[in-house]
């Protein structure tokens, strides 16, 4: 059998991802802030894709460029800060659900920039998708247990859809450029710009009375969480639909509801529960629906028989 490899690279970053739920909130706000930790993040990347960058150099276009600034913006600045910020005032279970309405948030995008079309299928799965986060956002405002958070679920929401934008934005430029190229010049730019927002935090950082397990949970969040995952992601991109790779994010509140019940962080509650299978659902619903690439595929094989041109792909 043939392994699909972007499936298998999408997999593996969906898997560190999830394990990075559990970990950054093991440390972040109580050894080192959001902020600190996030220009922590920039430095690891910034640093290692620029080193990996020499073996095979690439030169990028000035308008290939400026697309790798948005995707700094969208893909790093605006969805690393706000997940960060939203998992120190959440729980990771419910930073995990909400992340899982990506893939719905994806399609709406697709449908708007890429003219993916919107058929009736699709239209349910995004209203049952929808109302599984906005149930559980609104279980986050009247919850009593200190664990939930309205701003920290609205800011993961916002989180994933920073990110589906950043996979809409950088699509064909995965096609372009190697993922070391792609991301050398996205984290450089997010160092450039978030660095004198983070001196502080980093400068108030005791580094010093960090413990071995809060040195290894730093080391991973930097390296198995950031380096890894961004390194795979736009190897995943230039192999599958952005529909597709928004898909694998059911991935994550799996990985989390295991780490989360091992450690004691979190527990289940019919609640989640339910809000989990609606989003579930709603995903399923859209991504078993057909996409432009698939109704034009179909119309092209259909048309000789009919004695007409096929169409052109747009």
């Amino acid at each position: 059998m043939r392994i699909n490899h972007g499936h298998t690279a999408m997999l593996a970053s969906s898997m560190l991802f999830g394990i990075n739920f559990t970990t950054t909130k093991s440390i972040v706000n109580i050894n080192i802030s959001a902020i600190g930790l996030n220009e922590m993040r920039f430095l690891a990347g910034g640093i290692v894709f620029w080193i990996l960058s020499f073996a095979k150099p690439e030169k990028v276009s000035p308008k290939d460029k400026l697309i790798l600034l948005g995707g700094a913006i969208f893909g790093l600045l605006i969805n690393q800060i706000s997940f960060i910020h939203g998992l120190a005032l959440t729980s990771p279970l419910d930073s995990s659900i909400i992340v899982t309405f990506l893939p719905i948030i994806t399609m709406i995008l697709a449908a708007i920039f890429l003219k993916e079309p919107a058929s009736w299928l699709k239209i349910l799965g995004v209203l049952v998708g929808a109302s599984g986060a906005i149930f559980l956002i609104y279980e986050s405002h009247v919850d009593n247990s200190g664990q939930s958070s309205l701003a920290g679920n609205l800011l993961c929401l916002l989180s994933g859809l920073s990110f589906a934008i950043y996979l809409i934005l950088t699509r064909h430029i995965s096609h372009r450029y190697a993922p070391v190229t792609i991301m050398k010049w996205m984290f450089l730019y997010a160092l450039i710009i978030f660095t004198p927002l983070s001196f502080k935090d980093i400068a108030s950082t005791d580094f010093a009375a960090f413990t071995p397990t809060v040195w290894f949970s730093l080391a991973f969040v930097m390296i198995g969480a950031t380096v890894l995952p961004y390194l795979l992601m736009p190897f995943a991109q230039s192999r599958l639909r952005p529909t597709t790779l928004a898909m694998y994010n059911y991935v994550q509140p799996i990985m989390v509801a295991v780490l989360a019940t091992v450690t004691g962080q979190d527990t289940y509650t019919t609640t989640k529960a339910i809000a989990a299978v609606l989003v579930f659902l709603g995903v399923y619903i859209v991504t078993k629906s057909k996409s432009r690439a698939d109704i034009e595929a179909n119309i092209t094989k259909a048309a000789p028989s009919e004695g007409h041109s096929a169409p052109k792909q747009g």
